[in-house]
């Protein structure tokens, strides 16, 4: 009267193999995709060799396994194989050019960063002494807490302006 449910297995192969692919969709840490390649050539494949279930299940988990910590770090590293790591927030900062809003005061003032940010400011320990006027160009060197920590630029201002741009 019921139908032999091993027979149709190979709808429950399927089924984890696009939950799996889904997954690694969402995700794209590969690790998904291992399994989804595991259960589809371990599981279906074993399905239709014939093997009883248990003997699929182990196949695909083993298979899901070697291709997980054998095969998935070499595809990680070619993938990320000499990009450079993408700087954000404040580690996007140190570099950035910047203009003085005001005449800096034993040191420290508010610089207004290309990004259109004003910052509290201080001059880094090299030009801490150095005369900063209103308009004066600068360079981020770094960002302690909330105040950048800046050097006065080579360039010259010719501006005189506190305008960034």
């Amino acid at each position: 009267m019921f139908p032999d449910l091993f027979a149709y297995t190979w709808v429950l192969w399927l089924v984890v193999v696009v939950v799996a692919v889904i997954a690694e969709l969402l995700t794209l840490s590969l690790v998904f995709g291992m399994i989804a390649a595991g259960s589809l050539i371990g599981g279906l494949g074993t399905w239709l060799l014939g093997w009883p279930a248990p003997l699929q299940v182990v196949a695909a988990a083993g298979l899901s396994a070697l291709l997980v910590f054998a095969i998935r770090p070499l595809l990680y590293r070619t993938l990320v194989h000499g990009k450079a790591r993408a700087l954000t927030n404040v580690d996007a900062l140190a570099g950035m050019s910047a203009r003085a809003t005001a005449s800096f005061v034993d040191g420290t003032g508010y610089a207004r960063l290309a990004n259109g940010e004003t910052w509290t400011a201080r001059l880094d320990a090299a030009h801490e002494h150095a005369a900063v006027d209103a308009g004066a160009r600068l360079t981020v060197v770094a960002v302690d807490g909330a105040t950048a920590v800046v050097a006065p630029s080579a360039a010259p201002n010719p501006t005189g302006t506190g305008d960034p741009r």
